[in-house]
């Protein structure tokens, strides 16, 4: 059996994860080891550990990594502990091939531990772009240690070979989150009423605003402008909660504190988990925010996206989204239009560009990794320099 292994360190990447660890874990040929790390393990960022179990996948380790700290040097030093960690973890049992996805500085430490074992990495999610988070030079550091790569778009996939990577390792696949999403059962409203407190019989915004990393200290500040904007908008608003990056506490205390002030109109819940977050997802008004989620899962349910700031610059687009500066009157604008009947007829043909109009994203990355051959011509590889054929 190919002991494939696979890192899950938040919500957002096991929304993705989630279709293929059911794949690998069925397929008789594979044995599937699960690390989770990070929020999944944090009582504060909602325990998401509990939705892997419940999905009934056996975790072959838990690795903590997360100080009570979302200072520079809090996050540096959580780093340093996640290096700690996988590297416990690979010394006690080390996977033929390694699976990482997207950007999160959790998900980096897991890679480098990799690498003095020789332990093959598949990544999915590189060659994106997000200037204004530090996750840019993370996700571009994690295409260096892989040594496979799935990628969303062709765009995407001409970028890591920009970036040296030999192109019979770059695999366009597509978003494997979207293999499920829209496929998700759609809970009806009583039941998430029930579940997380949420009246979606309501119109309402599905905000999500994380700190920008590379402007950390304007955090305070970025989510006060939101705030007002939203008390300007009027409609009712549905919070997910900010990631564990630099000054996250800060956004986290602001949403706390308008939900308080604002009863009957805000509501916030730590975690939707996949069936819940897709059922709400499809029925908003808009999604607010600077979530990747915005543009690369709302334009499947032809939702608009109010993309504020710079947390998602240089990522690819649907004509979904509308972007907004950080300033109250911007955002406002950009509510509007997005909730207008204009706009969302206008959405009507609207294509993800982020699917797989020809495979299943799952099929083909599971395809990929049984039949990848091990062994030195994987973990050996050349630079290809540019112009060279």
């Amino acid at each position: 059996m190919r002991s494939i292994g696979v890192v899950s360190t938040s919500r957002a990447d096991y929304t993705g994860y989630r279709p293929l660890l059911k794949a690998l874990q069925a397929d008789p040929e594979i044995d599937l080891k699960l690390y989770v790390s990070g929020m999944h393990l944090s009582p504060e960022f909602g325990m998401t550990v509990a939705l892997i179990e419940k999905d009934g996948l056996e975790i072959a380790e838990r690795i903590e990594v997360l100080l009570s700290s979302d200072t520079p040097e809090g996050i540096a030093k959580s780093m340093g502990v996640g290096l700690i960690g996988f590297g416990q973890a690979f010394a006690r049992s080390r996977p033929d091939i390694l699976v990482v996805m997207g950007d999160r500085y959790e998900m980096f430490a897991a890679a480098a531990a990799a690498l003095p074992f020789k332990v093959p990495i598949a990544h999915i999610g590189g060659g994106d772009v997000t200037q204004g988070a530090m996750d840019d030079a993370l996700r571009h550091s994690m295409t260096k240690l892989s040594h496979l790569h799935f990628v969303s778009t062709e765009a995407y996939a001409r970028r890591l070979i920009q970036l040296g990577e030999e192109p019979a390792r770059v695999i366009v696949s597509g978003e494997p989150a979207l293999d499920e999403i829209v496929c998700a059962p759609q809970l009806a409203p009583e039941e998430l009423k029930l579940r997380f407190g949420i009246d979606v019989g309501l119109a309402f915004l599905l905000v999500t605003f994380h700190p920008v990393t590379l402007e950390y200290e304007q955090a305070e500040a970025q989510a006060e402008e939101l705030l007002a904007a939203l008390d300007a908008a009027g409609f009712s608003v549905i919070f997910t909660m900010p990631n564990a990056d630099t000054a996250g506490r800060v956004i986290r205390i602001k949403i706390q504190r308008w939900v308080k002030s604002h009863p009957g109109q805000g509501t916030m819940v730590e975690n939707f988990g996949p069936d819940g977050y897709a059922s709400v997802l499809r029925r908003a008004v808009a999604v607010v925010g600077n979530s990747s989620s915005g543009l690369i899962e709302a334009p499947s349910f032809k939702v608009p996206t109010v993309n504020i700031g710079n947390r998602q610059a240089g990522r690819i687009r649907a004509a979904s989204v509308i972007d907004a500066g950080c300033e109250r009157a911007e955002i406002l604008e950009a509510i509007q239009k997005a909730a207008s009947a204009e706009f969302r007829e206008s959405l009507g043909s609207l294509v993800n560009p982020y699917a797989n109009p020809a495979n299943s994203a799952v099929k083909t990355i599971a395809n990929a990794l049984k039949r990848v051959e091990l062994g030195d011509s994987l973990v050996k590889k050349r630079f290809r320099d540019l112009g060279v054929s």
